[in-house]
């Protein structure tokens, strides 16, 4: 499976853990398969906030930092 930093990685373990109860390397196709739809939905967040930012549990997320955890799930 690709490297991803550790933003991209929690957001892909979320998935996987809660879909089976199994970080994406004990299933590295569902992980292939879901990591683009995740980042479809990052995606539309961004577009939806636009320039604005938004807090979420006490980290500052910005437009750019969705955007940027997209691109790398996209080359999961």
């Amino acid at each position: 499976m690709t490297e991803l930093s550790p933003a991209a990685r929690a957001v892909l373990t979320a998935v996987t853990l809660t879909k089976y109860d199994v970080p994406p390397e004990g299933l590295p196709a569902f992980a292939e398969e879901i990591a683009p739809l995740i980042a479809a939905a990052f995606r539309a967040a961004a577009d939806q906030l636009g320039e604005e930012m938004e807090f979420y549990n006490e980290w500052l997320v910005s437009v750019t930092d969705l955007l940027a955890i997209a691109t790398e799930l996209e080359g999961v």
